[in-house]
This record gives structure tokens, C-alpha cells and sequence, in this order.
């Protein structure tokens, strides 16, 4: 098996949409991914794109992607990578697919001297930590993620 990294291309936006839907069924959050096909069209391929995609294949054959962003450390002063998704086919877990895109998101934090790669996973995620942990990513355990949205969002906003 030939495994390749690539970024992703506008043509490419049903694809992503397509696994990240396979991403929420997954996570038991398939009521939550809203997201249509010219938003992600819209958000990784437009004007000025926010959000980028990597997309894993498989002799040639899409199996995984990994959607991030660039954040910010006030404390390093300087920018990193937020992992937003990364999500492999369960037919082509176990076979490389997941780290080469991890792999390919470190290179280009070291190539352009971002201080982490960071990315949030469930906590029931049992296979996934394993497979982080093996990897040498650490746990954050004194954070606790916090959301506004919907109503809360739009009270706040006033």
C-alpha cells in the first residue's frame, strides 16, 4: 500500500464534508454537523481561507483527512496549529494514514517554527488516546474546554 498526504483542493469539498460527517456519526454527534458543502467550500477555499484540510490516500484513494487552523500563544508569542479534526476510515485505521497526517502537520509547525500542535479528543475515545499517547502527545488534564453558542452566544453578543 502507497500512502500519500496532499492538500486538499476545492473539488475536494463534498469529500471533506462527506468525513466529516463520518466523524460526528462516530463521535455520537451526527445531530451537531450542520455544516453544508459550500461552507466548507466557502471556509478552506475562498477569498481568504481560514481553515485547511490535508486529505490521506491510500493508493490513490481518500481515507482520511485532517481539518486545522492556525492559533495563537500569547505566552511563546507565536502561532501554532489547532488540529479541528482528524478522522481515518475504520477500514484503513491501524495502517499509517493517521500519524502520516499528524506527521505532515508537526513538519510544518517545525518548518515554520510554530510552537504546537495541539487538538481536543473525547474523553471515552479509548483508541484514539492510545494511539496520541504513543505518539508522545500530552495530556492537558488542568484545562477545561469552555463554549458559548446558540442562545447563550447571542445573549452575550446583546
Amino acid at each position: 500500500m502507497t500512502l500519500a498526504v496532499r492538500p486538499a483542493v476545492p473539488a475536494d469539498a463534498a469529500l471533506i464534508l462527506g468525513f466529516i460527517r463520518d466523524l460526528a456519526e462516530y463521535e455520537r454527534l451526527a445531530h451537531e454537523a450542520v455544516a453544508s458543502e459550500a461552507d466548507i467550500a466557502a471556509a478552506l477555499f475562498g477569498e481568504h481561507p481560514r481553515a485547511f484540510c490535508d486529505i490521506a490516500e491510500a493508493d490513490g484513494v481518500p481515507v482520511g483527512i485532517a481539518l486545522w487552523f492556525y492559533n495563537f500563544s500569547t505566552f511563546t508569542g507565536r502561532h501554532g496549529i489547532w488540529l479541528e479534526d482528524l478522522f481515518v476510515q475504520p477500514a484503513a485505521r491501524g495502517k499509517g494514514a493517521g500519524k502520516a497526517l499528524l506527521a505532515g502537520l508537526a513538519r510544518r509547525c517545525v518548518d515554520e517554527g510554530l510552537t504546537r500542535l495541539e487538538w481536543s479528543v473525547l474523553d471515552w475515545n479509548a483508541p484514539s488516546i492510545a494511539f496520541y499517547d504513543s505518539l508522545g502527545a500530552a495530556t492537558m488534564d488542568e484545562w477545561t474546554t469552555r463554549r458559548l453558542s446558540g442562545e447563550a452566544l447571542a445573549r452575550l453578543a446583546g
